[in-house]
């Protein structure tokens, strides 16, 4: 059985720059060195604090009954939370890259103890490097020894994105459930391949640098494009790059095939198409169309239809298949409503939140209101409208500066929100993205982990230890009655069971609260 975090914590952090646990206030009363400002506090007031308790009693907990057989006459049974119903997710992208064996088992301790589940990159750009030669295996390139002797490990192409056999037989060895992160993403920055142009012909290569004349130096969107293109019709467009849309479709289909094949149901769930919301708000998406005219550039018509259609044919009907967004308008909702009116296969819609602006996590603690309790509820209900389950997959909060209140205002920030996410009916899960300070993509803040570079726990990480791994962990010592039976509350998971039995003979039993 899995050790107690408590423990592993104690051990694996032992000599730590924080030397006491900081316990967080949920009031301006308890908030007694000023941490946050008296707005904060009149946002995040004791009624909202109560509606949150109430909603997490309703929607995470549920009631618990089994009869015990042959029990002893002493009828104490102890009832021992292993394993969480929700997802307490992070990105796994640093699995190795910390420079020293110490940093990389502190990070692979996380997996398992305050993690269940980790997220597993797939970006195409450096999953497949070179072109035919996905990155499942393990090469010197992912060791290690190569990571602990690189001196700029930020200047490698497949720095924060590791080859995933070793991250899948790592989190398979803990029974950690993982998550795919991404298939299909028009991105040129982040996820397009470097060779992608290969796909296109000679006379198509000529011409896209014409209509796309930033290529490949900046975020590709809309206004890195020539006004020829933006005024380019969509039959134009299929003709100007028939190739390339032809090639494109046939190898996204491919290579969602061969993932799909090479792994078959060992990771639970992908995120299927990322970030394309947008595009079908500006209508840059047109149904049953051979080109779309993407804000990141051409791309294969009907692109998120199709991708959620190979992806349903060839992962085992198990593995959920998600949709992922940042926007934050009625858009995404339609988006998604629309893709399953078409018979798409949806099973749960990803919801990112990002808190990079290190002023704007200050304004938070000063009592802007952003990310509010009615705001969040506002965002959520839009999602709702989709009636499908719903996955905060992508979520930043940053610490606004490195003294004591800054930290802490990322660790109160970090407690509240969790609690408010948590609190939520539909939500499965809540995903953190960076980790580790300084280990985030290029611009984005480097002190937005739970942990320092040295790997060292920040307030932050002992906020979501507190929630986790203690008040959202249900233990406890009941009286079976005289036929056995027991019956308990708790929160939604798998449970150990121990009681004695007329023998006096310890019997352990698993159960499974839903």
């Amino acid at each position: 059985m899995k050790k107690t975090f408590l423990a592993l914590a104690l051990a694996l952090f032992a000599g730590s720059a924080v030397a006491q646990e900081p316990q967080f206030p949920r009031s301006a009363a308890e908030d007694t060195k000023g941490y946050m400002s008296a707005e904060y506090w009149k946002i995040w007031n004791a009624e909202e604090q109560a509606r949150i308790d109430a909603d997490i009693e309703k929607y995470r907990k549920a009631d618990g009954e089994i009869v015990l057989a042959n029990l002893g006459r002493k009828r104490d049974v102890k009832i021992e939370q292993v394993e969480h119903e929700f997802i307490f997710g992070a990105h796994i992208f640093n699995f190795n890259q910390l420079g020293s064996k110490e940093r990389n088992d502190r990070y692979k301790e996380l997996y398992g103890t305050l993690f269940n589940r980790a997220t597993v990159p797939f970006y195409w750009k450096e999953f497949e490097l070179e072109q035919g030669k996905p990155r499942f295996a393990t090469e010197y390139r992912d060791t290690e020894e190569f990571w602990n002797n690189c001196q700029d490990p930020h200047s490698e192409l497949h720095w924060r994105r590791p080859s995933t056999d070793q991250i899948v037989e790592f989190c398979e060895s803990k029974g950690i459930r993982m998550h795919g992160h991404v298939l299909v993403w028009g991105n040129r920055k982040w996820q397009m391949p470097y060779w992608y142009k290969n796909l296109m012909s000679e006379e198509e290569r000529a011409s896209f640098s014409r209509y796309f004349p930033n290529e490949p130096n900046r975020w590709a969107s809309k206004d890195v494009h020539s006004k020829e293109w933006k005024y380019m019709s969509f039959d134009e467009s299929a003709e100007a790059f028939s190739t390339f849309i032809k090639n494109l479709d046939t190898a996204l289909e491919n290579r969602i095939k061969q993932i799909a094949e090479h792994y078959k149901g060992r990771l639970h769930s992908y995120d299927v198409v990322n970030e394309s919301a947008e595009d079908m708000k500006d209508d840059l998406i047109p149904e049953n169309h051979a080109a779309s005219k993407s804000r990141y550039g051409i791309m294969n018509g009907d692109y998120p239809y199709k991708s959620l259609k190979w992806a349903e044919k060839y992962f085992p009907k198990e593995v959920a298949l998600n949709i992922n967004d940042y926007f934050k308008k009625p858009t995404y909702t339609e988006q998604t409503n629309r893709l399953l009116e078409r018979g798409c296969k949806i099973d749960v819609m990803g919801l990112q939140m990002h808190l990079f602006d290190l002023a704007l996590c200050q304004g938070i603690a000063d009592g802007w209101k952003v990310q509010t309790p009615s705001q969040v509820r506002e965002y959520i209900g839009y999602a709702n409208q989709t009636g499908l389950p719903l996955h905060l997959s992508e979520i930043t909060i940053t610490a606004p500066s490195q003294d004591e209140r800054g930290l802490m205002i990322q660790g109160i920030i970090t407690q509240q929100l969790y609690r408010l996410w948590f609190s939520q009916e539909k939500m499965i899960g809540i995903t953190w993205w960076n980790v580790v300070d300084g280990c985030g993509a290029k611009k984005e803040p480097t002190v937005s982990g739970l942990f320092t570079r040295e790997m060292q726990p920040k307030p932050s990480y002992y906020a979501l230890n507190q929630l986790i791994n203690k008040e959202w962990k249900t233990n406890l010592t009941v009286k079976a009655d005289e036929s056995g039976k027991v019956q308990f509350r708790g929160f939604k998971g798998k449970y150990r069971i121990t009681y004695k039995d007329k023998k006096g003979k310890t019997q352990i039993v698993e159960y499974e609260l839903k």
